[in-house]
Order: C-alpha cells, then sequence, then structure tokens
C-alpha cells in the first residue's frame, strides 16, 4: 500500500497484456528491474501493483469495480505499450487503461501534474515495447487527450522491432538505448511525478540553467514554431534521408512567413530521437509551437501524419494524415504549411502566399536525387561528399539538368576545399563552373550566389564577396549559412550596424548552434565589448565544450578584456590537453608567448603552415598584425595588415581604436597611411 501520499492504495499500478509475458517474461523481468531501481532512487518504499495471474488481467469476481477499484487508486499508471496492448476488446484496455485515465482525471490532482521543473505531464507513463501502427497511437491519444509519450523499451534493426532486453547491444540497436539506461529513466520519471503531486522541488542545477521557463515571456516570441525530424516508420530504415528532407522542406515553406519565427534545421535535428517532452524542447529554443509527425514511405506510396502542439498547455491544436504517392509530396507539404498558418492564424502577404504554394520545378526523380545528396552531405566526410556528388551527377544524367543540383554540387565540392581534402585551384574553378551552371539555369537561386560569395572571400575580395553574398541573402533570407556568410562579411567591412542584427537573427532561428554565438562573440569583440564577447563563448561552449574554434577564442578574448594571467593559464591547460589541432596549437603557442612578451619562442611557434594558413584566412589575417605587434615585430604587423586591407577587411573602427593588441604600431606612419586608406575605403563602401 502505499505510503507516499495518503488516501492512494498503491504508488505505482503496471497494466499489460498476459501474452506479452509469456516466452521470456518480459514484463516479469521489466518489473523486477524497475522495482530495484526504485529502491535506489526513492528513501521510501514504493508500492507496485502488478498481476502476474493467467487470465490478462482479469480477476476472479469479474467484477472491475470490487475488483479494481482499490488498486487503480494509485499515482502512477505504467501501461505496457504493444502490438496488441490497444486492443478496444482486451481486458486491460477496457478496465485498467480508460478505467485509470477516468477515475484519475477525477480525483484530488487530476490527470496532468506539474512537475518541480515547471513542466507537465500526464501520471499514466506508457512503457512501449514496439514501433506501433498508427491506428493504435491515435487510439491511445484519443483516450489520454494527448501525444503518446512515454520511454520506449524498443530494439530495432532492419526487420526487427522487439522489446528490448538487457542483452541487447546499443550499439547494434537502431535506437541506440541500453536496457539499463531505460529503466533508470523510468524511475526517475516515477520520482519527478510523485515529487510534482507531493509539490517538492527536487529541480537540478542543471536543469534551471539548461531551458528557460515558459513563463518567461520576454523570451519566446508568441508566433514561433520548431519543425522536429519527421519520424521515419517505413519498412526500411534507409528511407531515413527522405524524413530528414520532409522536414527540411517544411522548415523552408515555413521560413517563408515574415511574422513566424521557425527553428533552423540544424537544431531542430538535435532533437532527433529525443526524449525530451515537448514543453523541454520549447523552452530550449524558446518557441512557443512544436510541429511532429512521421512518414512512411513505401516503394512509391506515402503515408504522412503531422500535428501541432501548443508548449504552453502540451495541447494539440491540429492533427492530419495524408495519403499519396511520390509525386504528391509537394502537395502534401503545401497542405502541412497551410494547415499550420490556419491553426495559427497568420496573416500572409500575397508574396507570403505565392512562396508556400510554388511547387519545385523539378521533377520529383530530381527531388529524391536532391533528398538522398543532402542526408550525404550532412555528415561531412570525404566518403558522403564522394556519394552525395554521384547521386546528384546521376540524377543530371538521368533525369535532365537542374539548379539546385548543381550548385549542391558545387557546395560539396567547396566543403572539399574548406574541410581540407582538397586545396588546390583545380577544385575552386570546379565549384565555379557548377555555381555558374546553376545561376545560367536559375538567375536568382541563392546557393550559387552563396558560392560565388566563398569564392570571391577565398580569392581575397571581401568586398566582391560581400556583394555575391547579399544577392544570396536577397533570394533566401532564412538560410542560416547564407545569414552567418552575409554578416561575417560585413563584420570585416566595419558595418556592425549591418551584421549585429543578423548574428541576432541567426541565433533566434539557429539557438543550438555552437558557431552561432561563436561568432555573435565576434561581433561584441569587434565593437570592444570584450566581457560580452567572453559571455558568447562560454555560451558556445556549453551547447558544444569541444567546439574547437570557441576552445581556441576564449582565452584569446579573455586577453582582450584585461585577464591576461587567466589567459595564460588557460591556454596553458588547452595545450597540454592536446584539444586543438597542430595549426591551431600552434597558433595558441604564438598568442600565448606574445602575451608574455617571449619574441623568440612565439616566432618559433608558427611553421610555414600556420604562416600560409594564417596569411590566406580572412579572420587571422585581421588580427594577426595585433599578436606581432605584442612583440614588437611592427614591420611584420604592418605587413599583415596591409595584407588585410587589400583584400577587403576594412574594419576601420577596430584598427584604428578598438584592438587592444595594435597599441604598440598606432604611432607608426606606415600604419597611420594605412589608416587613412581604410578610413577611406571604409566611408565609401557601398552595401
Amino acid at each position: 500500500m502505499s505510503r507516499i501520499i495518503e488516501g492512494y492504495n498503491y504508488d505505482i499500478f503496471i497494466s499489460y497484456r498476459q501474452k506479452d509475458n509469456k516466452g521470456d517474461r518480459w514484463v516479469s523481468q521489466f518489473v523486477e528491474a524497475l522495482k530495484t531501481e526504485l529502491e535506489s532512487t526513492f528513501k521510501e518504499e514504493i508500492s507496485v501493483y502488478f498481476d502476474i495471474n493467467p487470465h490478462d488481467g482479469l480477476l476472479e469476481t469479474h467484477d472491475v469495480d470490487a475488483s479494481l477499484k482499490e488498486k487503480l487508486k494509485c499515482l502512477v499508471f505504467i501501461p505496457i505499450i504493444s502490438r496488441t496492448y490497444c486492443d478496444p476488446n482486451s481486458f486491460a484496455w477496457e478496465h485498467e487503461f480508460k478505467t485509470f485515465i477516468d477515475l484519475a482525471s477525477k480525483d484530488q490532482f487530476g490527470l496532468k501534474v506539474k512537475l518541480p521543473n515547471g513542466n507537465v505531464a500526464s501520471r499514466v507513463l506508457p512503457i512501449r515495447i514496439h514501433d506501433l501502427d498508427s491506428s493504435d497511437t491515435k487510439l491511445c491519444e484519443s483516450v489520454l487527450g494527448g501525444v503518446l509519450r512515454g520511454i520506449e523499451f524498443i530494439y530495432k534493426e532492419p526487420g526487427v522491432n522487439k522489446p528490448l532486453t538487457s542483452d541487447d547491444d546499443e550499439k547494434k540497436n537502431l535506437n541506440s538505448t541500453k536496457y539499463r539506461i531505460q529503466v533508470n529513466k523510468t524511475a526517475n520519471a516515477v520520482k519527478e511525478m510523485i515529487s510534482g503531486l507531493k509539490n517538492e522541488p527536487i529541480i537540478s542545477a542543471h536543469e534551471k540553467t539548461e531551458y528557460v521557463s515558459f513563463n518567461d515571456k520576454q523570451t519566446i516570441k508568441e508566433k514561433s514554431i520548431i519543425v522536429l525530424p519527421f519520424e521515419n516508420i517505413s519498412p526500411d530504415p534507409y528511407q531515413e534521408y527522405f524524413s530528414d528532407g520532409l522536414t527540411e522542406e517544411v522548415i523552408t515553406d515555413l521560413s517563408q512567413i515574415h511574422d513566424l519565427l521557425v527553428i533552423s534545421r540544424s537544431s531542430a535535428m538535435t532533437f532527433k530521437a529525443t526524449k525530451k517532452t515537448i514543453p523541454e524542447i520549447a523552452q530550449a529554443v524558446k518557441v512557443r509551437y512544436v510541429l511532429e509527425g512521421s512518414v512512411r514511405k513505401a516503394g512509391n506510396n506515402l503515408r504522412i501524419t503531422a500535428q501541432l502542439i501548443d508548449s504552453a498547455t502540451d495541447t494539440h491544436l491540429w492533427a492530419d494524415k495524408y495519403t499519396g504517392t511520390l509525386d504528391d509530396v509537394f502537395d502534401i507539404q503545401e497542405k502541412v504549411s497551410q494547415s499550420i498558418v490556419n491553426a495559427l492564424k497568420l496573416k500572409l502577404s500575397p508574396q507570403e502566399s505565392e512562396r508556400i504554394t510554388i511547387k519545385p520545378t523539378r521533377n520529383i526523380q530530381l527531388h529524391e536525387c536532391y533528398l538522398k545528396a543532402r542526408y550525404e552531405i550532412y555528415t561531412w566526410t570525404k566518403e558522403s561528399l564522394d556519394r552525395a556528388i554521384r547521386i546528384l551527377q546521376t540524377g543530371l544524367e538521368n533525369f535532365g539538368e537542374d539548379a539546385l543540383l548543381y550548385a549542391t554540387i558545387g557546395e560539396a565540392k567547396y566543403l572539399y576545399y574548406d574541410i581540407g581534402i582538397e586545396t588546390g585551384e583545380n577544385i575552386l574553378r570546379e565549384v565555379k563552373e557548377f555555381a555558374e551552371k546553376a545561376i545560367s539555369i536559375e538567375p536568382d537561386i541563392a546557393q550559387g550566389y552563396k558560392l560565388y560569395g566563398l569564392l570571391e572571400m577565398g580569392s581575397g575580395s571581401l568586398v566582391e564577396g560581400y556583394k555575391y553574398m547579399k544577392k544570396a541573402y536577397d533570394a533566401d533570407p532564412n538560410d542560416p549559412g547564407i545569414i552567418m556568410h552575409t554578416a561575417g562579411f560585413s563584420m570585416y567591412l566595419g558595418k556592425l550596424s549591418l551584421s549585429a542584427p543578423l548574428y541576432k537573427k541567426l541565433i533566434d532561428i539557429d539557438p543550438l548552434s555552437a558557431m552561432n554565438y561563436l561568432f555573435e562573440g565576434f561581433s561584441q569583440y569587434f565593437q570592444g565589448n570584450f566581457e560580452k564577447a567572453i559571455e558568447q563563448t562560454q555560451k558556445s561552449l556549453k551547447i558544444n565544450p569541444e567546439f574547437v574554434y570557441s576552445i581556441f577564442w576564449h582565452p584569446v578574448f579573455l586577453a582582450a578584456n584585461n585577464k591576461k594571467n587567466k589567459a595564460l593559464q588557460l591556454m596553458d591547460q588547452i595545450i597540454t590537453e592536446g584539444r586543438l589541432s597542430e595549426v591551431f596549437t600552434e597558433l595558441m603557442s604564438f598568442i600565448n608567448y606574445a602575451l608574455m612578451g617571449i619574441k623568440t619562442k612565439a616566432l618559433n611557434s608558427l611553421s610555414n603552415e600556420t604562416k600560409i594558413y594564417t596569411w590566406n584566412d580572412p579572420l587571422f589575417s585581421g588580427l594577426m598584425p595585433g599578436y606581432f605587434s605584442l612583440i614588437n615585430e611592427k614591420e611584420k604587423a604592418l605587413d599583415y595588415l596591409n595584407h588585410a586591407i587589400d583584400r577587403g577587411f576594412i574594419n576601420y573602427p577596430f584598427f584604428s581604436q578598438i584592438d587592444p593588441f595594435l597599441e604598440n604600431i598606432r604611432g607608426e606612419e606606415r600604419f597611420k597611411k594605412l589608416m587613412e586608406r581604410v578610413k577611406y575605403e571604409w566611408e565609401n563602401f557601398e552595401v
């Protein structure tokens, strides 16, 4: 009997179909494992009702009121949801699942419980041991009055859909779940619910900082949404590219709406296969609404489900199911987007209405090639880029020319260059050829102009690079990569009034990117707001503690903010631990010795490869003058400065006043003449 809250006979009621406990006795083993875990989770003894009789929960009297009324008077109801549990004709479904929901809805707490961290959960905690048919899922949700969530104990391999056991290898499991960890999650979820019912705070310090309370209205825009990765429930797990592609396409459609803040693909994908609740996800990215769904693709046939949830109340605003063939996918995307517009009562301009109804001109075969290629590109390895290019070239050969496919080949080729797979001039010429082909077919294609902009930056012209990137931004102002580069070019050009709002927009739509916070840090750095720059690198490292760029720049920002000793100590630690690549380790050693004024060791830190890198990189070419200035290498500093200005790094306020490391050369005649030139170019550059 329950000792936790007076008036309840059990703390937990386990409901299941008897056939799910035959053979390996999965349910019995789970209950024993859970009881053991509860003993180490609660100080008090937790009572669990679990009926092991052979009649599938049917007690001897067959009188539900007499047999179950007292036992169902519990705090938490745990149904073992299998392929056979969701059966309206079964005893467990009718007399346990439905009856508990009815009883709990009328008791002193109600069916919903407010958790200590402010989220709301149902007192029904489903344990899923199979992937379900959508009809079974909808049946559960129709009774629950909300989305079927809970904790999954499902082992999946191609063609396998069975309950997870303690003997299963999580490395082979497509769900990557481990039995012991899932049992622990179940016990913790029970503790959260019971603590919520008792009104006890148990939230940890980590949880306090990880999510922004939904009650903080200043941080959440009313018309804001995240599209969670559509779940692939196809018979073939390798159809994942299609469900991911659909997610991206819906995000792109919704991003056309000016009054709707839409979280970008990169942040949305961090929640793939997440166990977080809808309110947790919404709070993490500071949005009000969440779209989730599933895709089943078998041959040419499609079945897509989608549901829109208000995270403030964790309730459905709209849900629908679409069936058709691959040829219907663009129509389905439009219907999903339009349904969201209607549900959120958004008023669209004629241009916005047109944008979300325009269907791509490429045929469905080319579209599939594009989706498969993008899936590979996001892996960022040579092998995956090779596969992406082969897929795209095969599509062009078999189904005709397409601007987007040409641009995507160009992007993959540029990634060869960007991540160091191929670094010669030949690869850049190939990138340019594919960009030209894309633009010749579709003159306003954003991806083509983005490639032009990157090529111009790489060849040493930030001014021309900005002009192309601005064209890309005008064509697609919601692409995170385009926003980041447009803001970066603006920053190098000293036009911080342009870059600052772009970085803010970037963090709004892509809030879980470590890179975005780093570049916002640079935006603050170039304005002389060194303390704020440090705050941004701290945020970046909180998202990804192993993000090498923020690991590198954080101590540099500290040094700029008159915290040299702390910076030197951190640099020594980073170098000792080997947390950076060879080039970045050399650069950090160089800056470390420069800050200490040890000229010989600083200069000896730089290999020829590192010197070439800093000379060619647009950011380093503008920052290296300061580090050479620290060791009184004035001519070297001025050479770098002249080179940076030649390539378009014309941030006059930063060079003339803000960079704290340039103080040693600001009195030099050559510096003054360079500043006359950079001031003229900066003042006369038209954006």
